[in-house]
């Protein structure tokens, strides 16, 4: 049975807000991870606890997360860190992808997703 994990309604129109506007390298990953191309279902913009992930696959807990330019700026890595941990603390497994490796290299970062995915259901 499937773990249910709460989450902050609140952050519902947000989510909402950025299915409508996701990033160029959201876009692109998420033409390729929908409709089971991957072999299980993804939702994107999912909130989760008190954040919301770019992309959640409910049946195996894994989270994926593109991170654009300012999830490199001061700061934000330890807030990656922080909120990472505490999603892992949930049983979320998670796995970021730069945006500019969503654009430059697709084909490394979906057969990434595709050995995490393999891992979860051998090893769940």
């Amino acid at each position: 049975m499937r773990k249910i994990i709460p989450y902050n309604p609140n952050l519902v129109p947000l989510a909402k807000n950025l299915r409508n506007n996701m990033t160029l390298g959201e876009i692109t990953l998420w033409r390729e991870i929908k409709r089971r191309k991957t072999g299980v279902r993804f939702s994107r913009q999912i909130p989760i606890d008190n954040f919301i992930v770019d992309f959640y696959c409910k049946n195996l807990m894994l989270a994926i997360e593109v991170d654009g330019s300012i999830h490199f700026e001061e700061g934000h890595q330890e807030n990656d860190a922080e909120r990472q941990k505490r999603l892992e603390s949930l049983g979320i497994t998670m796995i970021r992808f730069s945006d500019l490796d969503v654009k430059n290299n697709l084909g490394w970062v979906l057969t990434e997703i595709e050995k995490t995915i393999e891992a979860l259901k051998t090893h769940p």
